[in-house]
């Protein structure tokens, strides 16, 4: 193995290490790979910038804007009222994957999940089932569906994309489709039987109406006419009272050693807990006062009908470690932030030191016509609202109309899908379906540096001979029981990896091992190029293996465990199919 191959090697580990750990943002680590590969000379500069070019950056940056076209003009949401309309459990679980489903394999998959995870609550909740019974089935119906076509999921345009770096012809529009059906109908069978002994049934009472998660951490201030005033906590009797708990009585921004027995005086600030319907009483017969740091900087129109609203910390969220006064945070400025719900901690501090972290949610009461930019925040998922999502008409058939074309050109060869994308994305501007700024706006454009960032990774390993390498030495042991054994040991390495760290590192990293794998032995790389596609693309173990898993994961109060006990057979049952049925569709 020489210099480079060394060099290479190291810059992979390291990589890894830090994809593992978290403790940079994944587009962060992107970046610093592509400068290391710079500095050490294992690319050039042209093939370190060649992911901001490649089609499959571009194409899935057209294909946000694509979603949220749908999104913006009510199709995804009417298709959401169906679920409402579904009073039983069972039904219910199979009319969200198949429309999720739907969703997922032509948009991508973690904006399908975004859309129909606050639709999904409020169904739940207004039905009195458990929305553990429908989240991960959920999640799940959005990943599998992905891997139906190539423009589900980002990782399967990013392996097309190294594929052809390689020198591989890539993959069309629906070339997978039949196998990726396959793998959705079996994983959907297993879903619907073993959903109601796998799955978690407690029904959380505190989702019983649309305005509330759970039970909410409130900064309430005691003003001077407040009936508080000269009685202690414990006299007060919130808690027997209303159901709100007093959790620290801080005076001054110190907290009180025992709070029960103080006598509250203006100017006190009580830390509280409680449901918000109960939080809203204590306020208003107390007359207290919330949140006093976080009351907006700019109300906007004073006309506008002002709404509560639920707003989650999306995964990848920039705000993650950050509190609710730094810089990063100047999205609320028209809101006021109410309280905030995180999932197994009770909080104790103000507001305002608490560093957010992916699913907390935060209450917000913000003006109507604010809640567009808040569902365009990438750093957001808007949970629920008191707004009525119109239905356009004519911008939905517009937009179906144009994603379906976009499909229909890439899919009879008559432009490549980059080129198809990016008309659909003009056409969509052109008729109004979303306007300039939204199109810019619903970009995930941490997803975009990422691409960018780990594609030159791939050309350093074939450049350096590290895939070569690894292919002979780690996997080429495995040639000696047949391609079949190659095949599986491929696809269990991406899917352990893929539980990990981003799935997408981990088909930039497993990609050129595969490919090179595949001619060490004399075989086609396609059917190995697939296996990597399925395996990264599907994490089901755990709820930091893919976007989708953590976007459910606080929402649906489930356990790690939950995971593992529904999701490490539903990754067995894949693996096995995939070694069946990938050879019979990509013959060696």
């Amino acid at each position: 193995m020489g210099i480079d191959a060394i060099l290479t090697l190291a810059v992979v580990v390291v990589a890894a290490t830090l994809f593992i750990s978290e403790k940079l943002p994944s587009d962060v680590v992107a970046l610093l790979v592509l400068a290391s590969l710079l500095v050490l000379q294992l690319v050039t500069p042209a093939e370190a910038v060649s992911g901001f070019s490649s089609p499959a950056t571009i194409t899935v940056a057209a294909m946000f804007v694509l979603s949220s076209g749908l999104s913006a003009s009510g199709v995804v949401h009417a298709m959401g009222r169906l679920v409402a309309r579904v009073r039983r459990p069972l039904p219910m679980t199979l009319l969200v994957m198949a429309l999720v489903g739907l969703l997922s394999a032509f948009i991508n998959n973690t904006a399908a999940v975004a859309v129909f995870l606050p639709i999904v609550l409020a169904s739940t909740a207004a039905n009195r089932i458990p929305a553990s019974q429908l989240l991960i089935p959920m999640s799940y119906a959005a990943q599998m569906a992905g891997v139906c076509t190539l423009v589900g999921t980002s990782t399967n345009l990013l392996v097309n994309s190294l594929a052809r770096n390689l020198g591989h012809p890539g993959f069309g529009l629906f070339e997978f489709t039949q196998l990726g059906l396959i793998m959705l109908a079996a994983g959907f069978v297993y879903l619907l039987l073993v959903q109601r002994w796998l799955l978690p049934h407690a029904h959380n009472s505190e989702t019983d109406d649309d305005d509330q998660l759970g039970k909410y951490i409130s900064e309430l201030q005691v003003p001077s006419n407040s009936p508080l005033i000269g009685h202690s906590v414990a006299d007060a009797k919130l808690g027997e009272r209303y159901g709100v708990f007093v959790l620290e009585l801080l005076r001054v921004d110190n907290a009180v050693a025992q709070p029960r027995a103080e006598t509250i005086r203006a100017g006190d600030v009580l830390i509280v807990r409680g449901d918000w319907s109960r939080l809203s009483a204590v306020i208003d017969k107390n007359r207290l006062q919330t949140a006093p740091d976080f009351q907006p900087i700019d109300p906007g129109n004073g006309n506008t009908q002002p709404v509560l609203a639920e707003v989650m910390i999306a995964p990848g969220s920039a705000l993650v470690g950050h509190t609710l006064v730094s810089p990063e945070c100047h999205w609320h400025y028209r809101s006021a932030i109410l309280a905030i719900h995180r999932r197994g901690d009770v909080l104790r501090s103000k507001l305002r030191d608490v560093r957010l972290r992916v699913g907390d949610v935060l209450l917000l009461r913000a003006p109507g016509n604010e809640l567009p930019s808040l569902r365009r925040n990438p750093a957001l998922l808007v949970l629920s609202a008191r707004e009525h999502r119109v239905f356009m008409p004519r911008q939905a058939l517009l937009t179906i109309a144009i994603m379906a074309t976009v499909m229909a050109v890439a899919a009879l060869g008559w432009l490549p899908l980059v080129a198809a994308a990016i008309l659909g994305c003009i056409a969509l501007v052109a008729t109004r379906c979303i306007d300039n700024n939204a199109a810019y706006e619903s970009i995930d454009w941490r997803v975009i540096m990422l691409l960018a960032g780990v594609i030159p990774l791939g050309i350093a390993m074939q450049k350096s001979g590290l895939a070569q390498f690894i292919a002979t030495h780690l996997l080429g042991f495995v040639g000696d029981f047949g391609p079949l054994a190659v095949l599986a040991a491929v696809y269990l390495l991406t899917a352990v990896l893929t539980e990990l760290m981003s799935n997408n590192a981990t088909a930039v990293l497993i990609t050129p091992i595969a490919y090179s794998t595949a001619l060490a032995m004399g075989l086609s790389p396609t059917p190995f190029l697939i296996a990597v596609l399925f395996a990264a693309s599907t994490s089901f173990a755990t709820p930091i293996g893919y976007q989708t898993n953590t976007m459910v994961y606080n929402a649906g109060n489930y356990r790690f465990t939950d995971f593992m006990r529904i999701g490490i057979p539903l990754n067995l049952l894949f693996w096995v199919l995939s070694v069946i049925f990938i050879p019979r569709f990509f013959p060696f």
